[in-house]
């Protein structure tokens, strides 16, 4: 589902300028923290506990609304690892909202925090928690069908080094949770989802499945080491003409071609991803099992220390040493005025002295 910039804009003028607002009877949204085609996302905290939380706000009167279908899939995905906990879902006067627990930063935002390009380290660990998730998706009977590195969030405190998956907006059943019937193979569909990290079958209007999700999530593995997709940057005088270059690209550049700095298990993964039946259960084991063996064959130590964990802890040690300066410095400019008084001091005195000595010498 796509929404035109003026519909875009509108929905965010009618959901913007909340702080403040009461939101269930117990959380006060705080301030604005991201928005999209649905409205806004609010940083809030319950006014009972004081714990912080992640308000998602959708106008009432929405022309595709979508937050209350969110909170049911967030239910039915439960307290799983990896998904954050729903809260809450009401509905206010002018918007509806769902509250969930507070995440971190996103892939995407870390990404660019270390300069658009993550070690082999890194995207191995990441590889790890993201086929996790993906298969807990799937377990629960749905597919996500907006796979991308805006859409997987770290946690906080204690839950730091774990992998989040959010927005649940476009997910969908792909199979009936009693007969466990999977939906039927269609060839007429619109494209849901981002088209840069879209399957090649979704961009040709097939049905998503379960394979679409593995295969958008090739891309972002490969984009979060490479630091950009060959289809990225694309420029045509209209979406339609767009989307039809970057299928092409898509469908041009081979596998091995686009995985030629990489270890083999990279082009493997896409190729298995891309070779997936429509129905077909794809084998997460074997794919952990692929990344895994070539993490310890490298010799790397999963110690959950990323890319952007040495940055935080070198702007830690930065902030420490600039404290201790600061802090010396103020020892010893305390050290000087105390000196500078002692001499005033003696000066003062010495000048005493010298006023006495005539008058004694008269005396």
């Amino acid at each position: 589902m796509i929404m035109s910039k003026s519909q875009t804009s509108k929905v965010r003028q009618s959901t913007s300028g909340l702080e403040n607002q009461l939101v269930g009877g117990k959380f006060r949204l705080i301030k604005a923290i991201g928005s999209g085609s649905f409205g806004e996302i609010y940083k809030g905290v319950n006014i009972k506990d004081a714990s912080e939380v992640a308000v998602k706000i959708e106008p009432t009167n929405a022309k595709y609304p979508q937050l209350i279908y969110e909170a049911k899939v967030y239910e039915q995905l439960g307290r799983g690892p990896g998904f954050p906990t729903l809260l809450h879902y009401c509905s206010e006067s002018h918007f509806n909202a769902m509250v969930i627990e507070l995440l971190g930063p996103s892939l995407e935002e870390l990404f660019n925090m270390c300069k658009r390009k993550f070690t082999l380290k890194t995207v191995l660990m990441l590889a790890d928690q993201l086929l996790m998730r993906l298969e807990c998706v799937h377990q629960q009977g749905f597919i996500h069908r907006d796979i991308k590195p805006d859409n997987f969030l770290m946690g906080l405190g204690r839950h730091v080094n774990k992998l989040y998956l959010i927005d649940f907006g476009l997910a969908k059943r792909f199979q009936d949770p009693e007969r466990h019937q999977h939906i039927p193979y269609r060839k007429d569909r619109n494209l849901t989802g981002t088209v840069r990290y879209a399957s090649i079958n979704a961009q040709l209007g097939v049905e998503q499945s379960r394979r679409d999700d593995m295969e958008s999530l090739s891309y972002c593995i490969l984009y979060f080491h490479l630091g950009k997709l060959p289809w990225q940057g694309i420029t045509a005088s209209n979406k339609k003409q767009k989307y039809e270059r970057i299928l092409e690209k898509k469908n041009s550049v081979p596998i091995e071609a686009l995985c030629k700095s990489l270890p083999s298990e990279f082009a493997l993964f896409m190729k298995y991803a891309r070779n997936l039946r429509f129905k077909e259960d794809p084998d997460y084991v074997y794919l952990r099992q692929l990344f895994r063996i070539l993490f310890r064959t490298l010799n790397y130590q999963f110690d959950y220390i990323y890319d952007w964990t040495i940055l935080q802890q070198q702007q830690d040690q930065r902030e420490r040493l600039q404290k201790e300066y600061q802090l010396e410095k103020q020892q010893l400019e305390h050290q000087q005025q105390k000196s500078r008084i002692r001499h005033t001091q003696v000066y003062r005195s010495e000048r005493n002295l010298q006023q006495l000595e005539p008058d004694l010498l008269i005396k």
